[in-house]
């Protein structure tokens, strides 16, 4: 052999833990005080992410589902924001200049709902107050001043023009409409019934009389509706001024205690302006319930009373710290705050008192938590997102001005000043694909917290997988585990990770498989689970899963599906695949053939063919097509045709772990050496003819197993995997016994070469002095094989000139 190569020991098939490296005898003893375990980078990201100055170092938390990004990001801040201030409060009040543009007033933290019980009880007692001092003796003396002061104008004003009508001979009549003139003769009233009394002069020099004092009649009447009028304004007045009065003073000691808000005080005053222009509102019960049996609507019956009212939109009276808010469904109402609107007469209405927050409003001062997908699903909250964090404010408009679906007259409520550090949770491809192509998220999610899957497996870490054990008991009530059951789940978690030296950081898989044991534990009725019950939960787990792998087992078992599992084949080797179905994964033999012939085509997949391969899959068949040419045709051309399968596959083939078991086929093929039919390959290639590691290589290993246990073990059957995947192996306890009993073998390989010598017998040869492969070796019967094909192809081409003679000119 090239290389050594060697057949893997029982030892270096798995990874024990040594229940005797635990200090206790159950997790009972445990206090269960586990903190962020095996993810010191993603936490060094947040703390940087958490306390560095300056906009636009918000943070981005990468990795797989389940390495516990939210939990370690709720440890990591939540001690943090604990240790810093509580942001104020946020209200919304009306604005009475422009009510569609409400204002928001920040006060100190719990100083909202006092501002608004203080506006509640300022409302009951101008309700209360405002209709006694109409009420009053003095209101009443001071309204009978006035309208006596009218009437006494009045009169001196029409009685002036009774004395000046009558001087001209005229009476002053009241009517209906107003003030008329009636011709007095001989102290007789003339009638228009008795009119055709009066001889012709007369009647002229009446008629012109009369002419000259109707203007005078309509110029008096003038005067007296403006003295009509202007007491009427001189009643508003005094009623404005009484009112302001009392406004005034009920909202005095309010202002004292809000002296130091400018806005709250401001807001006073114009709440006092606002009740002086609308006193008919407040009198209007009082003056209902003084009319008996005739009530007048109440003052607040519309909602008339809201416009006064205080909307409290954040509160942070009972925070501690800074508020760290997570919000699992980030749509835009959920992250900006709606405006929400209630049905009156047909219509849709709102008021600044339906405006609701939004977790940027709960989490304002502090730390919001999301998740990147159902964010992103909505490309209206994502953009609305990024650009609360560009402009660093909150503002609050209807969804459907965003989408433009309607177009209504609704608020615009002010904005409010941000200032919260954002966490978005998801895996490396969306992080990776923002950075690329969304240039604002490079500005605004400066910060990348990148969780890892696995850790390293020392005494230390596992003592803290048996801490995060005992946390699970403690909190869920399951029994305790005793030594050898936390031993199970450190091997479980180097299994999840594929390496024998590392842990998996997947809690959420590892907390299931710690209360699937309990389940059973408490099942048989015992007082601790033991590592029986953890691996009665692993093979009940497999159980539930794997249906269709035992579907695919009978198939091969009853020859539908063609593996052959003894014997020797030419051009026809066992490769190993791996089905992923839902969270299970499994490995099952693939039969890879190779047929070579005469010709010039080359090496030729038939499932790229039929368009049934990947990319990478191409790339390792042309990988093939690069080690042919770099081994046998140096000095002359490569001809070759061949083509290779994989038999029975019907779906897309992907991945190159099959490249070296399709280059074991061809070289058998073409060196008419035949294979090992119970060794299935593994791995793939580069142009070298190197083994490289590849995935899935636990699960492979198996599948072959369970399929040659299943026709019988017969001691010859085994697997060859690339050395590079030994780290890797962390394979169940029956393999790992019928290889420790020699029923079943593990061959570990860095060449090409090695796997050609296990799988044919036959040594792969070396380049000699002469330039030649070893006389006899496989590589030797290649190169005789392809000195054949072109041979044939010289003659055939010979003969074609035959045939066919050149010209001459």
């Amino acid at each position: 052999m090239t290389n050594q190569v060697h057949e893997l020991e029982p030892e270096q098939l798995t990874h024990r833990c040594d229940p005797g490296s635990f200090q206790f005898e159950t997790t009972q003893s445990l206090e269960g005080a586990v903190s962020v375990i095996g993810q010191d980078r993603a936490v060094n990201a947040i703390d940087f992410g958490v306390h560095v100055p300056g906009s636009g170092f918000n943070i981005f938390a990468l990795g797989l589902t389940g390495t516990g990004r939210t939990t370690t990001i709720r440890t990591t801040l939540v001690p943090a924001a604990a240790g810093q201030p509580a942001p104020g409060d946020w209200v919304y009040v009306n604005n009475f200049a422009d009510p569609n543009r409400p204002h928001a007033i920040t006060l100190s933290a719990g100083s909202a709902t006092r501002f608004r019980r203080d506006m509640e009880e300022l409302l009951d007692d101008l309700r209360r107050e405002i209709p006694r001092i109409f009420e009053s003796e003095e209101y009443e003396e001071q309204r009978e001043a006035i309208l006596q002061e009218m009437q006494r104008r009045r009169s001196e004003t029409l009685g002036q023009l009774e004395r000046e009508v009558n001087s001209q001979g005229f009476a002053l009549l009241t009517s209906s409409t107003g003030l008329a003139l009636a011709p007095v003769i001989h102290g007789q009233v003339i009638t228009p019934e008795t009119q055709h009394q009066i001889d012709t002069a007369t009647a002229r020099s009446l008629e012109a009389r009369q002419v000259e004092l109707r203007d005078r009649v309509l110029d008096t009447m003038r005067a007296v509706r403006d003295l009509e009028k202007a007491t009427k304004r001189a009643l508003q007045e005094m009623d404005r001024q009484m009112a302001a009065f009392a406004v005034d003073q009920l909202a005095e000691d309010l202002k004292a205690a809000w002296a130091e808000t400018p806005e709250v005080v401001a807001y006073l005053d114009a709440v006092e302006a606002d009740v002086v222009e609308h006193l008919a509102r407040f009198r209007a019960q009082d003056e209902g319930e003084q009319g008996g049996a005739l009530r007048l609507p109440d003052p607040d019956a519309d909602g008339f009373l809201n416009r006064y009212r205080v909307n409290v939109l954040v509160d942070c009276g009972a925070q501690e710290g800074a508020p760290v808010v997570f919000e699992p469904n980030p749509t835009y109402g959920n992250l900006l705050g709606r405006i929400e609107h209630r049905a009156e007469m047909g219509a849709l209405v709102t008021d600044f008192t339906m405006i609701k927050a939004g977790a940027l409003h709960r989490a304002n001062g502090g730390y919001l938590i999301l998740e990147a997908e159902p964010l992103l699903d909505s490309h209206v909250a994502w953009e609305a997102l990024k650009r609360a964090l560009k402009n660093r404010q909150i503002r609050t408009e209807e969804a459907g001005g965003q989408t433009q679906f309607v177009s209504t007259i609704t608020l615009e409520p002010e904005p409010i000043p941000l200032d919260v550090k954002v966490v978005l949770i998801g895996d490396p491809w969306t992080y990776y694909g923002l950075y690329e192509y969304d240039g604002d998220f490079r500005k605004l999610f400066k910060v990348q917290a990148d969780f890892g899957d696995t850790f390293e497996r020392t005494s230390e870490t596992m003592h803290c997988y048996a801490e995060f054990i005992a946390a699970r008991c403690h909190e869920e009530g399951l029994l305790p585990f005793d030594r050898e059951a936390v031993g199970s789940i450190v091997e479980f978690g180097s299994r999840l990770a594929e390496h024998q030296k590392k842990l998996s950081t997947r809690f959420g898989d590892i907390a299931d498989l710690v209360r699937e044991a309990g389940f059973w534990a408490q099942r048989a009725k015992r007082e601790r689970t033991m590592a029986a019950d953890v691996c009665k939960a692993i093979e009940q787990r497999a159980y539930r899963a794997n249906r269709i792998e035992e579907e695919i087992q009978e198939r091969i078992d009853e020859g539908s599906l063609r593996i052959h599992l003894s014997g020797e084949e030419i051009g026809q080797v066992n490769g190993l695949t791996i089905l992923s179905l839902g969270n299970y994964d499994f490995g099952r033999p693939s039969r890879i053939t190779a047929r070579t012939y005469t010709g010039k085509e080359g090496v030729v997949s038939l499932d790229r063919e039929a368009k049934l391969s990947g990319r990478i899959y191409d790339k390792g068949l042309l990988t093939l097509n690069g080690y042919l040419g770099g081994k046998y045709a140096l000095d002359l051309p490569l001809n070759l045709s061949a083509t290779i399968s994989l038999e029975q596959s019907y779906d897309e083939v992907e991945g190159d772990s099959a490249s070296s078991s399709e280059l074991y086929a061809l070289l058998s093929s073409l060196a008419e050496a035949p294979i090992k039919q119970g060794i299935a390959v593994t791995g793939s290639v580069d142009q070298q003819g190197h083994v490289q590691p590849v995935g899935g290589v636990n699960e492979k290993v198996e599948g072959f197993f369970d399929t040659c246990r299943s026709h019988g073990l017969t001691g010859d059957q085994g697997v060859i995997i690339p050395a590079a995947n030994k780290v890797n192996l962390m394979l169940r306890d029956d393999v790992v016994q019928a290889v420790a009993e020699g029923r079943f073998h593990i061959y570990a390989v860095d060449d090409v070469d090695d796997g050609l010598e296990i799988l044919t017998g036959i040594p792969a040869g070396t380049i000699e002095s002469d330039g030649n492969y070893t006389e006899g070796s496989l590589h030797d019967r290649v190169m005789a094989r392809l000195d054949d094909i072109s041979e044939n192809l010289k003659r055939e081409e010979e003969g074609e000139d035959e045939h066919h003679p050149p010209v001459e000119d």
